[in-house]
């Protein structure tokens, strides 16, 4: 039993890796489902020792193969693609609750007050347009004098964005992290020591981002971060 349970156990995981990575509430209807079969597929073969293992893996095998063939569909025919998944719907419009759009979601006032709160919307009067998305998720366009003042409404100057990258967790420099950023061993030695640090086994993760700016975290302390000057940055 432990044997099969092991093996199983692999097989979905591999299948699940393959199948990608979405959580529960980014997953479309017919993915779902699939995920559910699955889960309950591999639970009898796992107890079941009188079960034959490949009257559990091959069915688990079969519905994997059959999530490919809906993904597939789903990139090539937008038509078969809205059959599948349905459409977005719009619950809230410029004129306010479209009442029929919720009854065709089997949602009441409740759910829909709560996905607006969840959003961050709490009066109805900020919200534009509230679109359900295919998903189950809900997206909002919030009315003008609510909308989030960005910089660009200000005209207030922004740094650009710079992504970070790991270089050095849990005692291990990531070496492909540390290639492409063209950085070795040394360099981070020389940037901890600016602030007391002369070991780097005494720190749990460092990220660079291609500003040159480190953010150091001891594995004891508060973190700190280090402005090496590096502009090497290609990521």
């Amino acid at each position: 039993m432990i044997v099969r349970s092991i093996l199983i156990y692999a097989i979905v995981l591999i299948l699940f890796r393959i199948m990608g990575k979405r959580q529960l509430g980014q997953m479309q209807p017919y993915e779902l489902v699939i995920t559910l079969i699955i889960a309950d597929l591999a639970t009898i073969p796992m107890s079941d020792t009188a079960l034959p293992l490949a009257h559990g893996i091959i069915p688990i095998i079969t519905i994997s193969l059959l999530h490919f063939v809906l993904a597939f569909i789903n990139r090539k025919s937008l038509h078969l693609r809205r059959a599948i998944n349905g459409n977005s719907i719009i619950i809230i419009d410029p004129m306010g609750i479209n009442y029929n759009s919720l009854k065709e979601l089997n949602m009441n006032f409740n759910d829909l007050m709560e996905a607006l709160r969840t959003a961050g919307y709490f009066n109805l009067e900020e919200v534009l347009y509230a679109i359900v998305q295919t998903n189950g998720s809900l997206s909002v366009l919030p009315r003008a004098p609510y909308a989030p003042l960005t910089a660009h409404d200000i005209n207030l100057p922004k740094e650009r964005a710079a992504l970070p990258i790991i270089v050095y967790a849990d005692g291990r420099c990531v070496k492909e992290n540390m290639n492409l950023a063209k950085i070795d061993e040394a360099f981070l030695s020389s940037c901890i020591l600016q602030n007391g640090y002369k070991n780097l086994k005494d720190i749990a993760l460092i990220t660079l981002n291609s500003e040159g700016k480190l953010y150091c975290m001891p594995k004891s302390g508060q973190y700190f971060t280090v402005d090496s000057g590096y502009s090497g940055g290609e990521w």
